[in-house]
């Protein structure tokens, strides 16, 4: 589950000052580490939907043990990782036919190289 680990960042320098926010202990999350079980279990529902809410949510918690908080976070995690993947893959594709990214060349770039261009039938 959320774990919490020991008091971090005690200042053996001086006095704690439990006036600041977090009081004299401040507690850090652990990082939860999944079973290779519940990976597999969670890509196989992310291949089916990228996003889980209400009673499924719920549900694939309690059977992979896991609390409905970490099944929300991995699958927001995997999501962002899920878009990086597929813009790296585009940025690939455009390279490989030596188009350059909108990003890095402004539009009259794009343009003139839209025009060189010539549609071959084969």
């Amino acid at each position: 589950g959320l774990e919490l680990s020991h008091c971090v960042g005690t200042n053996s320098l001086g006095p704690t000052m439990p006036w600041r926010s977090g009081g004299p202990c401040k507690m850090k999350r652990v990082r939860t580490v999944f079973k290779p079980e519940q990976l597999e279990r969670l890509e196989q529902e992310f291949l089916k939907q990228q996003y889980m809410v209400g009673t499924e949510r719920v549900d694939l918690a309690a059977t992979l043990h896991l609390t409905e908080t970490q099944v929300k976070v991995w699958f927001q995690n995997r999501r962002i990782k899920w878009r990086k993947q597929s813009m790296e893959q585009k940025a690939a594709k455009l390279s490989q036919f030596g188009v350059i990214q909108p990003s890095t060349a402004d539009s009259t770039d794009i343009k003139e190289q839209e025009e060189d261009t010539v549609d071959v039938e084969l």
